[in-house]
């Protein structure tokens, strides 16, 4: 018969995430051991191995959650019917305000990442990519000249670059706040991509042999 999961069973699993998320960011991978992230759980190493069966699926999992919640709370703040610039800036404000107090999982999600197999990037790269995919149509709102060409990713990247890296020098008690800077990073995109021009992206071998 199977064992029958008690009712706080998904809190206690999600505090052992926040709990590893930390260790792994302060630590590295490699030392932050099971016995030593029971420890810090305040649990026994029996009971952590009744969440987990090792420490590839705790990575695993602190990375997935991290990004499935960015995912939905970016959805959340698309609204394509606001005018392009204002929906670039409310998907970046959204994105910011998903990033608070998630400092530990968006470092294990930029370092961590690579020391999975290759199936499991690839699943969580999948998640990835939606989350660019939502930001590329919305560059492509303020800069529509973009649009199908070799410019569109680099600059759509580039905005991830100036969110995903703010984590390094922004201070919640610092005169910027998350607010300021979401302004800041939609504005530089708008008026940055004003006057960018770029020729048709060249079709790729696979469209080319298909014709």
């Amino acid at each position: 018969m199977a064992r029958t999961r008690a009712t706080d069973y998904d809190d206690k699993r999600r505090a052992i995430l926040d709990r590893s998320a930390e260790l792994f960011a302060e630590h590295g991978y490699d030392r932050a051991s099971m016995s030593r992230i029971a420890e810090a759980c305040g649990v026994s190493k029996a009971n952590l191995y009744h969440y987990y069966k090792d420490k590839e699926e705790l990575l695993f999992d602190v990375i997935r959650f991290h990004l499935e919640e960015l995912l939905e709370v970016v959805e959340a703040a698309d609204q394509p019917d606001l005018s392009p610039s204002e929906r670039l800036r409310s998907l970046v404000a959204g994105l910011l305000e998903a990033y608070r107090d998630a400092d530990a999982q968006h470092n294990v999600q930029i370092n961590g990442m690579r020391l999975l197999p290759l199936d499991r990037q690839a699943e969580l790269k999948a998640i990835e990519r939606d989350l660019v995919r939502v930001f590329s149509d919305a560059v492509a709102g303020v800069a529509p000249q973009l649009k199908g060409t070799k410019l569109l990713k680099p600059v759509t990247m580039s905005l991830f670059g100036m969110i995903n890296w703010h984590y390094l020098w922004f201070k919640s008690t610092g005169e910027v706040t998350r607010a300021d800077y979401a302004e800041l990073v939609s504005q530089l995109i708008v008026d940055g991509t004003r006057n960018l021009r770029a020729e048709p992206s060249a079709p790729s071998r696979r469209a080319t042999a298909a014709e």
